[in-house]
């Protein structure tokens, strides 16, 4: 067993031995893939989605040093047929590039110095090869002797592949070293003849140059383009539910906090870290730590590219936006425009992408915390007042106390005006969301379905262990306020409300368009037969 080659199973021994979700399908994809000109993988997701994991399963699955058959014997991979064929039968290759950017003190050598640190580990531990080398050999040659020699192609992971470039932004040189240095390796007849598969995962795709990869030879899964692979980027509702009922936890907070992320054709994923830390902590908070990443991304959306900043509130209001992936290079020192800062949130987790509709947006309330931390350390006052205030516009709600509800409305719409204005039927709906923030706490929201010309209602749920009335929101623009009473009245309510039983506050709010001012009307229905 070397520092960086033949690693063995312990990583994946590691992570066996505490909760897993079985992900080891993913191993089928990469067989597939083995010794063809699709061997080259490079499998991006953001932060806390089980990168790492990954790369120590198939590190485990693949390296000849060691026996993994018990590891992998009660997990899906062991009723595949190619998996007798592929296990434990190739010499490993693992760097973990965090490692290089963190204990290598000069970035200008750093390539020469992981270079000169494989090269002694390969040599270590293949000697009889050494012989055949001259002074001037790259690694590739290195790695092309001993393939020769022994008669064995490589399996080469690296995790964290872009590290680099997200450690050294801005510094093009050493960026440039490091591509050079990855297209060495990996395109050409030499690594046709060294390696039956590279796996490379990370953060950020590879960095474009011009409109392509710098290694257009990989086949690129990431958060915007994750192909065949998306039911592996995180947990799906059916492996939460799962876990929640194994331990007893309530499913419909985890969906609040965790769910919410479209990746590819797969509609509904969690955040696997944040999932596995609420099983532990028996309880759902906030465990998504800021980065410097996100600090960076945080200072473009202050200089408000494009009106960012509008779209940003948009979304925390509830709204979706358009966004193009395509122009944005993979490198965080070439954002160059909203849609480029749009794609990085994508990327990082901070935004979920529907690739169908074009369409970013915050996936959950998890998310929706820390963009809110971000519109209060650029000090959009307006914003955050509208969020601060949000809590006694609630209890202003339930107490029924329908001018004062109507007086902030009025106040958000204003200030926020040049966002969010009212030139369509989502529009007023996304000031009520906006101004309701804070009940985000307490309730589940859901937004209905337009009807006739009124704006789609808005239910609120309140969440299990809620001691707090239902919230029927009716939307008029331009009509009034007991039209919007009556219409809730006259209709019959199914779907969310079907079952439920306990109080309901009705709340009409009307738009008049002549006086720029909300009017609202608040009704207690308890024991409402007639409602469903």
């Amino acid at each position: 067993m070397g520092t960086y080659i033949n690693l063995g199973n312990e990583g994946f021994k590691t992570s066996r031995q505490d909760e897993y979700v079985d992900k080891s399908g993913l191993i089928s994809e990469i067989n597939k893939t083995l010794n063809t000109r699709k061997k080259y993988s490079c499998v991006t997701r953001c932060r806390r989605f089980g990168k790492s994991m990954a790369a120590e399963m198939l590190c485990a699955y693949y390296d000849r040093s060691c026996d993994s058959r018990e590891l992998f014997a009660d997990l899906q991979i062991a009723n595949d047929p190619t998996f007798e064929e592929h296990l434990n039968k190739y010499p490993v290759i693992y760097l973990d590039m965090t490692y290089f950017t963190t204990q290598t003190g000069d970035k200008n050598r750093m390539v020469e110095i992981m270079t000169e640190k494989v090269e002694k580990d390969l040599l270590d531990t293949y000697p009889e090869v050494r012989p055949k080398l001259n002074d001037n050999d790259e690694l590739i040659d290195v790695l092309l002797a001993i393939a020769s020699t022994t008669g064995q192609k490589f399996i080469m992971i690296i995790d964290e592949w872009d590290a680099i470039c997200r450690e050294f932004l801005g510094d093009e040189i050493a960026m440039r070293k490091y591509v050079d240095w990855l297209r060495q390796l990996f395109k050409g007849n030499k690594s046709e003849r060294v390696f039956a598969g590279v796996y490379m995962t990370g953060i950020l795709p590879i960095k474009k140059d011009n409109t392509q990869s710098a290694l257009n030879n990989f086949r690129e899964y990431s958060m915007v383009t994750p192909g065949r692979l998306a039911s592996f980027f995180g947990f799906t509702k059916d492996e939460v539910r799962v876990l929640c009922d194994k331990h007893g936890m309530d499913f419909d907070e985890m969906v609040k906090w965790y769910d919410g992320y479209r990746i590819g054709n797969e509609p509904s994923m969690f955040n696997p870290n944040s999932v596995m830390q609420a099983l532990d902590a028996r309880e759902c908070d906030s465990f998504w730590a800021t980065t410097g990443a996100f600090d960076t991304v945080a200072d473009y959306i202050k200089m408000n590219y494009e009106g960012l900043k509008d779209d940003i509130i948009y979304m925390l209001a509830g709204g979706r936006c358009e966004v193009d992936t395509t122009g944005f290079e993979n490198d965080l020192a070439e954002i160059k425009s909203k849609d480029d800062v749009l794609t990085v949130l994508i990327h990082l987790g901070y935004l979920s992408y529907d690739k169908t509709e074009g369409e970013c947006y915050i996936p959950n309330r998890e998310v929706a915390g820390e963009m809110v931390n971000a519109v209060k350390r650029n000090k959009w006052k307006v914003v955050s007042e509208a969020i601060d205030n949000s809590k006694k516009l609630l209890q202003a709600t339930l107490n029924l106390d329908s001018d004062l509800v109507a007086q902030a409305l009025d106040k958000v719409h204003e200030d926020n005006t040049s966002i969010l204005a009212y030139n369509d039927e989502n529009s007023l709906s996304c000031v009520v969301n906006l101004a309701y923030y804070y009940a985000k706490n307490d309730y589940i929201f859901f937004r209905e379905l337009p009807s006739g010309k009124g704006f789609a209602d808005i239910v609120m749920l309140p969440r299990k262990n809620v001691n707090k009335p239902a919230l029927v929101v009716e939307l008029k623009y331009d009509k009034d306020a007991d039209t919007a009473i009556r219409q809730i009245h006259e209709r019959r309510y199914t779907g969310q409300l079907a079952e439920y039983t306990n109080d309901i506050l009705l709340v009409a709010i009307n738009y008049d368009k002549q006086t720029k001012t909300h009017d609202c009307q608040i009704e207690r229905w308890v024991n409402h037969p007639n409602l469903l």
